[in-house]
């Protein structure tokens, strides 16, 4: 369900105070400063829920917006955001370098580090803002990667900004338990778009070291429910030795053994979040993916997609 803020209900001279929190409670702990010749913000800002993904859409006059060391140091939420430029001119700053987003473009932040959202007259923007842990096991170096404007007018980029215009026009017709998947698509396509980006690209490894990785994916994959499942096992499986293993997976964003758990951990949610599997346990599950502690594996859940799996079930199953 989409839920709506504004200020527009609330008497001028609150606004400014007002829209604040509104920001701080939708995103993370922020300083939103009026445009130049201003001393109030008005706007508005919808909100919906895709499983582990928001999407909102800010539409408001000029301001500036910030994260600061103190803020982080208070609430240390660990997030990406991606803000898609709707209508408008925006500036994302961040590790020192600053992305210019015209209508169509969007650019990556990361809120355990500072930055500055500029927008010097009145605009609409469409905001994604995902757990950290989603992008940092599917990319290497995002510090590299923020604050870089990735064009909509062409490869990835053109399709996330439709795929997100027709998510918008159809979002409240969108069955719960499709959002799992739809905020899916949005994910790997994010992750086409960022991963296509100069700064992205890395040397080409070897054929050999190539052939070996997706050796090593298709093992853990077919292995996956196996709770005895180790980096030893699979080297050992692939009649590899250890070090040989570990120099084919190099340079991938995270380490053998923390892509194991996240691909256990992506499994586990999309079992959650299916209808079919609606009348089986959390534990029931989690175990069936290799996990053998429910408190364990419910720890690691909520610090990947930011809920507890009962919380993320409640969600994609409209019981909640």
């Amino acid at each position: 369900m989409t839920r709506l803020l504004t200020t527009a209900s609330t008497e001028p001279g609150r606004r400014l105070a007002y829209w604040t929190e509104m920001v701080c409670e939708t995103y993370v702990q922020l300083d939103c400063d009026p445009g130049a010749g201003a001393d109030s913000i008005e706007g508005e800002i919808s909100v919906d829920r895709l499983a582990t993904l928001e999407l909102s859409r800010v539409t408001s006059a000029a301001q500036r917006v910030r994260r600061t060391p103190a803020r982080i140091a208070r609430a240390t939420e660990d997030y990406f955001l991606v803000s898609i430029q709707a209508r408008g001119e925006g500036f994302v700053v961040q590790d020192g370098r600053t992305a210019r987003l015209r209508p169509g473009d969007f650019a990556l932040y990361d809120s355990t580090r500072p930055y500055e959202l500029r927008f010097d007259g009145p605009f609409q923007q469409y905001v994604l803002m995902m757990p950290g842990p989603t992008l940092r096991t599917a990319l290497r170096d995002t510090q590299c990667l923020t604050a870089t404007a990735v064009s909509g007018e062409r490869g990835a980029g053109h399709l996330m900004i439709g795929m997100i215009g027709t998510l918008v026009s159809d979002i409240d017709t969108l069955a719960p338990e499709s959002a799992a998947a739809v905020a899916d698509s949005i994910t790997h396509i994010l992750i086409a778009g960022l991963s296509a980006l100069p700064q992205a690209r890395q040397a080409s490894s070897s054929h050999l070291a190539a052939f070996h990785r997706e050796r090593i994916k298709a093992c853990v994959r077919a292995r996956l429910r196996d709770p005895g499942l180790t980096v030893a096992g699979i080297a050992a499986a692939l009649h590899l030795s250890p070090s040989t293993l570990h120099r084919a997976w190099t340079g991938e964003p995270c380490s053998l053994a923390d892509w194991i758990w996240a691909q256990r951990l992506d499994a586990a949610r999309r079992d959650l979040c299916a209808p079919a599997q609606a009348k089986r346990t959390v534990s029931d599950i989690a175990f069936s993916w290799g996990f053998n502690d429910a408190a364990h594996f419910s720890r690691a859940f909520r610090a990947r997609f930011g809920c507890t799996p009962r919380e993320l079930r409640a969600m994609a199953l409209g019981s909640g």
